[in-house]
């Protein structure tokens, strides 16, 4: 009975002795290059940075006031390309402290206040009645 099974045991691990992949995989080093270290270190700052103001209760409350999930926002955060980090995290330190853009609306408010004061002063509108076209 053994020697019926050595037979087709012995061509089974023979084909199978084939099939084994004996090549050899060379180690491809190379030196990795100063600005790439401070890029990513760069990148962990920005990451830290955005992830430590997205942890503001305040900043929470924001959020949820807006529907916005504060795990899918960490988990977007996470997905971030260098490029998109490094502008939002410029964006961030461009922000005045403690601003809330009142003074953005106040300043748009003035804005369209003085357009629409000389158009009417042009007479191409009759917006404000204290205001008489020049003729």
């Amino acid at each position: 009975m053994l020697t019926k099974m050595i037979r087709p045991v012995s061509f089974f691990l023979l084909f199978s002795f084939l099939l084994l992949d004996f090549t050899v995989h060379t180690a491809q080093a190379q030196i990795v290059g100063t600005n790439t270290v401070i890029a990513g270190q760069q990148d962990a700052a920005h990451r830290v940075q955005i992830t430590s103001f997205l942890a503001r209760e305040d900043v929470k409350q924001v959020m949820v006031q807006y529907g916005v999930d504060t795990v899918e926002a960490q988990k977007r955060v996470d997905s971030l390309s260098s490029a998109e980090l490094i502008k939002i995290a410029n964006s961030m330190e461009q922000l005045p402290a403690g601003g809330d853009g009142i003074g953005a609306i106040v300043g748009a408010a003035v804005l369209v206040f003085l357009v629409l004061l000389l158009t009417d002063i042009l007479g191409f509108t009759h917006v404000f009645p204290f205001v008489t076209p020049q003729r």
